[in-house]
């Protein structure tokens, strides 16, 4: 698997994933590139680029050339909700972790990789025109609770069987919102729990 090479061979541009979670998350999309899954990749949620990086490096070490979608405000975190209240997430408040999209774009230019194709904009506010028809792959980094359910919202009717949601936070104590939305929204889909993300394989 070409997942722990990448992983060995080139540093994390931020503090907001680390390798464990990194490894669950191109071991899921490898497993989707090896069996030729059809659809496209999206990521709601992106920060400065860290796993977008990684992304397109197995999407390029496979010669694969399918569609990858980024979505992020570039405006750092929205407010919280009821849903995402917790003693253990004070530290989570609205407009941190604000990158521009140009900040973001730049990590690509400085490793010569392909951006994906960039959406700025709350989640709330995508359309159903800018996902892709065919999804075989996404990963939700929104936080809370709203920004959770609404890429959700998005992805689901669009999700091929065989696809894989990975969920960040999805155990995490400081952000309950996650959990409740994924949960809200998924179901009776069984979620699988790794290093604090949830993965339902559709």
């Amino acid at each position: 698997m070409l997942t722990e090479q990448l992983l060995s061979k080139y540093p994390l541009v931020s503090d907001q994933v680390n390798k464990n979670q990194l490894h669950v998350i191109l071991h899921e999309l490898e497993k989707i590139l090896t069996n030729g899954l059809d659809g496209a990749v999206v990521e709601f949620g992106c920060y400065i680029g860290t796993t977008s990086l990684f992304i397109r490096r197995l999407l390029e070490s496979y010669r694969d050339n399918r569609e990858f979608h980024v979505y992020d405000s570039f405006e750092g975190l929205p407010p919280k909700t009821m849903q995402d209240e917790s003693r253990a997430g004070d530290q989570f408040q609205a407009g941190e972790l604000a990158v521009s999209k140009k900040q973001f774009l730049q990590q690509f230019q400085k490793t010569g990789l392909r951006p994906p194709i960039t959406h700025k904009g709350w989640f709330r506010d995508i359309t159903d025109v800018e996902v892709p028809k065919k999804i075989a792959f996404a990963f939700l980094d929104g936080d809370f609770y709203e920004s959770i359910r609404d890429s959700l919202r998005l992805v689901l009717p669009q999700m091929q069987q065989g696809g894989v949601i990975i969920i960040d936070d999805y155990a995490r104590e400081a952000l309950p919102g996650a959990a409740k939305a994924a949960h809200e929204l998924l179901g009776n889909q069984t979620i699988i729990t790794r290093h604090n993300l949830g993965i339902a394989r559709l």
